[in-house]
């Protein structure tokens, strides 16, 4: 007999904030975390598989992103989504068997959150952004330079890049999405992310992101989609200035620079239209021991939603190991 395992909604608060989340299951934590433009919801097909397998799989709403709160101080550095995920590994209960999955931003803050707090999670697995130290490969290629035009045009500190996103129905979000996954039917998704990021201060903090990591000067830091993390200490400007919420993360910004010591799984669709897969192939010899990359066919930037059968075979088996 099959047992389905519902997916549930809660709220939780960490790291000063209330995150909303998407849950399932019982048994040693799996956390989930999503990137840009998506939401919790991106893990629909893997959080029953991950409850099945004997894991509490939990997807939270990152930092900005409806229902989860927008921060007052502004912070969306990467060390402040590192902290976020600490603190929800500890709210949530979980031990030193817990493992860490993270696509886009939630996989720059997946290896950042590894590296800082290595005691806390026993395997990684990130999705379709490779580790920050590939950014020197990836910054000097002409052509993937073009596919990150998005990344330049998030640290306009003006404004422009929130009205260009939220006009015509957000259809840029549709753009990206076409151009990242070809192919892919992303309407039920897209109507996720828009509600998500319908109200303005919820769409700022999104590209909050961006603009932190640009308050830094870094060169373009860390890569794809998640977009010029590495290096960042600073704050979307919300509230307090770039240097205002730096030095409360310096520990996990400083993290964010080293390589984690999990194994880690890595998987890059071969089709991803935000990196390019024949620089990607580069992350494997840069992750921890043991490590292993694997390139799914025939899917793009959201593979976990294009091939999720596949790409949950490989998660589970890694995690299971």
């Amino acid at each position: 007999m099959t047992v389905s395992f519902p997916v549930r909604s809660a709220t939780v608060r960490a790291n000063g904030l209330e995150f909303g989340l998407l849950e399932a299951g019982s048994g040693p934590l799996a956390l989930c975390l999503h990137g840009f433009p998506d939401t919790a919801h991106t893990w629909r097909h893997l959080l029953p598989a991950l409850a099945g397998a004997g894991f509490h799989a939990v997807a939270p709403f990152m930092r900005g992103y409806a229902p989860t709160a927008v921060p007052a101080d502004g912070a969306y550095q990467l060390g402040a989504l590192i902290a976020d995920a600490v603190a929800l590994h500890e709210v949530l209960g979980g031990g030193g068997d817990a493992v860490l999955i993270g696509h886009d931003w939630g996989a720059e803050a997946a290896y950042g959150a590894a590296a800082h707090a290595p005691d806390r999670w026993r395997r990684l697995v990130t999705l379709a952004v490779p580790p920050a130290s590939l950014d020197p490969v990836l910054f000097s290629d002409y052509e993937q330079l073009k596919r990150f035009f998005y990344l330049f045009l998030f640290r306009d500190p003006l404004g422009f890049a929130d009205a260009l996103v939220a006009s015509d129905q957000m259809s840029f979000l549709d753009r990206l999405w076409h151009d990242w996954s070809p192919g892919y039917d992303a309407g039920e998704d897209l109507a996720r992310v828009k509600e998500s990021l319908r109200e303005p201060a919820n769409l700022a903090a999104a590209i909050g992101y961006y603009r932190a990591a640009g308050a830094a000067g870094g060169s373009g830091g860390s890569s794809g989609a998640a977009g010029a993390a590495a290096g960042s200490g600073g704050s979307s400007g919300a509230a307090g200035g770039p240097h205002e919420t730096a030095g409360r993360y310096a520990a996990e910004e400083q993290a964010a620079g080293r390589q984690a010591p999990q194994p880690t799984l890595y998987l890059h669709g071969a089709a991803d239209g935000c990196i390019r897969v024949e620089l990607a192939r580069g992350a494997e010899r840069l992750l921890a021991p043991s490590s292993r990359m694997a390139v799914i066919e025939n899917a793009g930037h959201f593979l976990q939603l294009e091939k999720p059968g596949e790409v949950n075979e490989h998660i589970l088996a890694w995690i299971s190991g």
